[in-house]
């Protein structure tokens, strides 16, 4: 048996996230084209006497360690569903901003399932696994997938995006994190009284990803939960405006925030975005990637 297992899984940007009103069940159907990018966590599961989670890295601190952290949720689903015990140690190394819009605990959600089922020779399917994804969080199955995806229903249902170049982001990284609950409320509150149209992904967005073409990417970003966001955090602004001032085609809150992000015309571009948005003072950390990016790999 292997001795440990460690998966690479990348964090997301929601290129376009179209919010529709809420459901009976209280979720909200979405539209959400998702690119993977190449910021990382690894996470490493070894076989233990018990289930334990250890993190390392940035915000470490702000990880849960128990049975709410989405790791330790996907080895005991895994588990349970092959009738075994999941006694493993997951250790969570860092890099994905920790509550920042960026699906950090759902890619090591998709981390762990992927490590534990390698580890376990459970022999599950992709079709399984991506089932168990969807179970565990509506962003877990597209950290499995990486690329480039449309989700739909809760964001969990997946057609894969065609990607026809390398797009170059910046990501402001603030102090704290934003509640992704407390956005939906703040997005339902804003929207109240009003008539919320059904969500579709944009065909110019679509066509500018397929094309490579990173000017018309930024004429076509859009997030419909950027207003609630900037509505609890009113300081975001502030960095949406340094990035553009410094350069950079576009800005949009990351999903439901507080992370930034910021899309440049290159590599160069890029790390003069971020050195002028370190420079502003209104971010706690600016951070390079390129985006597509693979979805979660055993290394």
């Amino acid at each position: 048996m292997t001795r440990s297992v460690t998966v690479r899984v990348p964090a997301k940007v929601n290129v376009q996230l179209a919010v529709g009103a809420p459901r009976p069940d209280g979720f909200h159907d979405l539209a959400n084209v998702f690119l993977a990018v190449g910021l990382y966590d690894e996470v490493t599961v070894t076989p233990a006497d018990t289930l334990r989670v250890t993190c390392s890295g940035p915000d470490a601190g702000q990880v849960p360690l128990d049975a709410t952290n989405l790791a330790a949720r996907a080895a005991i689903a895994l588990a349970g569903r092959r009738g075994i015990a999941p006694d493993v140690h997951i250790h969570i190394a860092k890099d994905i901003p920790v509550a920042g819009g960026m699906a950090g605990g759902s890619a090591d959600g998709a981390a762990a399932l992927l490590a534990c089922d390698t580890l376990w020779s459970t022999g599950a399917s992709r079709e399984e696994l991506l089932e168990i994804c969807a179970e565990l969080g509506s962003d877990v199955p597209f950290s499995l997938v990486g690329g480039a995806a449309l989700g739909v229903g809760r964001g969990e249902q997946l057609t894969p995006v065609e990607t026809g170049g390398t797009f170059h982001w910046v990501f402001a990284v603030a102090d704290g994190g934003l509640s992704t609950p407390a956005v939906y409320g703040e997005f339902d509150r804003l929207a109240a009284g009003t008539r919320v149209p059904e969500p579709v992904a944009s065909p110019t967005l679509l066509a500018a990803l397929r094309k490579g073409d990173t000017t018309a990417l930024a004429g076509a970003l859009a997030n419909d939960l950027q207003a609630a966001a900037l509505s609890l955090r009113p300081s975001l602004a502030d960095t949406l405006a340094a990035g553009t001032a410094a350069g950079a085609l576009a800005a949009l809150v990351s999903g439901s925030g507080p992370t930034t992000a910021f899309l440049a015309a290159d590599e160069e571009s890029a790390r003069t975005v971020a050195d002028a948005l370190l420079a502003s003072g209104t971010c706690r950390d600016a951070r390079v990637a390129a985006s597509p990016a693979p979805g979660a790999t055993v290394v």
